[in-house]
């Protein structure tokens, strides 16, 4: 599969809302775009990766805001969602928590997801619990187990705190540390880098809590294990239809990880990208068209 030439960037904005949510240290507000008929009882959650915000989503929401009401949280600390008090929140149980907040103001009782990277986990801890609110659930370069590799390569940039002397900058360093994303132009770097950074006294900043990475590198082996067998059972769990889609180039999910989460899964298909790391960007029509046609069913 080859990646073709992008979707035109299409007249139509989405509406921007929050949600108060709980964690063991306070309220906080989880922010959200949604796109398509506010009263479409159709809803598609598209959750970003580690360090991304919602409007990584842009170009796949619109395409699909004929089908779907579509949903786009920036994950708590990210984006412009509060940050938490205690940054030993940042973890993927207090993202599912955020998120079934997040679900239960749509109204809905069942929604669909996209989960690209750490969307894409937390996904999967929500999906295998008994009453999960999700139907079909596209996996973007994710998988129950996390090449340590690029964990490595993860931990030599997240949760820095750097600045830049202007946006320019600021996007440059970002589609830097994305560069496997795929061969993507000047202005789509620029679109959907831009969300990422704000102004602050003069220069700019990456709009994430760099104590992110207090959770993210806290983290013991023994935790890790844990972790990962949980979310080999909760993959398990889910009867739902689940698409894992791999970058052909891709450090974190390898083919071995795709190949046992397809043994593993009830009714796991898999597609790779080619010339794609980690993670596809979901900007190009034929990868568009890829979510497209498993969320038609």
């Amino acid at each position: 599969m080859t990646v073709s030439s992008a979707v035109p960037s299409q007249p139509l904005h989405p509406r921007q809302h929050t949600v108060q949510c709980l964690s063991p240290s306070g309220l906080h507000r989880v922010a959200y775009t949604e796109w398509g008929d506010p009263s479409n009882p159709r809803v598609l959650v598209c959750v970003h990766g580690l360090t991304r915000s919602s409007r990584d989503f842009d170009r796949l929401a619109t395409a699909l805001a004929d089908t779907y009401r579509v949903v786009c949280p920036d994950v708590v600390g990210r984006g412009l969602s509060s940050w938490l008090v205690d940054p030993r929140g940042y973890g993927v149980a207090q993202y599912v928590a955020d998120m079934v907040t997040v679900i239960a103001r749509t109204g809905v009782e069942k929604v669909d997801w996209f989960g690209t990277s750490m969307g894409g986990l937390i996904g999967m801890a929500l999906a295998g619990l008994p009453d999960a609110p999700i139907g079909r659930m596209l996996l973007n370069d994710i998988g129950p187990h996390i090449e340590p590799a690029s964990l490595e390569r993860i931990g030599e940039y997240v949760g820095r705190d750097v600045s830049f002397s202007s946006l320019q900058e600021g996007i440059d360093n970002a589609a830097l540390l994305a560069a496997s994303f795929g061969p993507l132009t000047p202005n789509e770097w620029r679109e959907i880098n831009t969300p990422l950074l704000h102004e602050v006294d003069g220069v700019w900043r990456y709009r994430y809590d760099p104590r992110i990475s207090e959770g993210f590198k806290g983290v013991t082996p023994e935790q890790n294990e844990q972790g990962e067998q949980f979310l080999w059972r909760s993959l398990a769990a889910f009867k739902g239809p689940v698409l894992a889609v791999r970058g052909e180039l891709s450090d974190l999910l390898s083919r071995e990880t795709v190949a046992k989460m397809a043994a593993t899964g009830q009714q796991l298909t898999s597609v790779e990208i080619a010339g794609v790391g980690h993670a596809p960007a979901f900007l190009a029509a034929d990868q568009i068209e890829i979510a497209r046609r498993f969320f038609a069913g």
